[in-house]
């Protein structure tokens, strides 16, 4: 259980970093009231991020983070899995049940948008 807290913790504390900001997560109740996002969890290994994209963008339209389009840079794995798992939890209706992705989905209330790069909010 201590070991489980302190993963999650540094996931956290590193994508409060990468984000550039501070965030929290937010329980259910919350998320009602309050604008959220589902972003991937930095501990997450690349298996469990190319399956997120694949399931992700066999349901939604992931054309943004495509070559030549806004949200290609950086061109790695956590960017692009962030962005197709919050496409996915948009789209369904932001129940926290939709950016579980397997226990390596994290919902965030800080908007990971960066650049021209804009986290869609929203159906």
């Amino acid at each position: 259980m201590g070991r489980l807290l302190v993963n999650l913790s540094s996931s956290l504390l590193l994508l409060c970093l990468i984000s550039g900001g501070s965030m929290m997560v937010r329980s259910q109740s919350d998320q009602n009231n309050t604008i959220t996002w589902c972003v991937a969890k930095p501990s997450s290994d690349e298996v469990a991020l190319l399956d997120n994209i694949n399931y992700a963008c066999s349901i939604v339209n992931c054309t943004i983070f495509q070559e030549g389009y806004s949200c290609f840079y950086p061109n790695n794995s956590i960017s692009h899995a962030s962005i197709a798992m919050n496409l996915y939890y948009q789209s369904s209706g932001r129940n926290y049940w939709n950016c579980y992705f397997n226990s390596s989905g994290l919902i965030v209330s800080t908007d990971p948008s960066f650049g021209d790069c804009v986290y869609q909010f929203g159906n």
